[in-house]
């Protein structure tokens, strides 16, 4: 099972789409690996870099519909090759959503408000997921706020195996 703790990047914005995740210029690299210098290149937030900022996350936090616009699995690969393996939004598109399960990886979804006080708890954010009890508490400025998440049961099933195809291999 892959890691679901560790330091925060905020995306502090609705509708972050899959362009902005992965440039389609790069959908014809040959490796995952070869997706991961390329993270978040085309997406224009004030004080963001994706040459500084995506190198010390593990967790995303954002806002709402986050993997929109085409259905495309690199989305997920590149946060998967550079270790982030946690999405926690408002919301997600679908298929950017089923696909982080498919990889094994988590998109978290907790209401406006609570994504609001992790906000709050500044800019050194740390995040901890218990995947079987389905919390997650965040950490920042020496304060601590405990969350809880809602996953089907297969959603859970497909990261315990560590995604799709390990879980098919399984079961099938």
């Amino acid at each position: 099972m892959k890691n679901f703790s560790g330091a925060t990047l905020f995306l502090d914005r609705d509708d972050i789409n899959t362009d902005e995740i992965i440039p389609a210029k790069y959908l014809t690299e040959n490796s995952k690996i070869d997706l991961g210098p390329f993270v978040l290149e085309d997406l224009k937030l004030d004080g963001f870099s994706p040459e500084t900022d995506v190198e010390k996350a593990q967790v995303i936090v954002t806002r709402n519909n986050f993997g929109c616009g085409s259905s495309r699995e690199h989305a997920v690969w590149v946060f998967e090759v550079n270790d982030i393996n946690v999405v926690i939004g408002e919301g997600f598109a679908r298929i950017f959503r089923q696909n982080m399960f498919n990889c094994g990886m988590l998109a978290i979804e907790l209401s406006a408000p609570e994504i609001d006080l992790i906000y709050g708890l500044g800019d050194d954010v740390h995040v901890a997921v218990e995947l079987e009890q389905e919390t997650l508490q965040a950490t920042g400025n020496g304060k601590s706020l405990d969350f809880s998440f809602t996953l089907n049961s297969f959603d859970k099933d497909l990261v315990r195996a560590g995604g799709w195809l390990a879980y098919a291999d399984k079961k099938y």
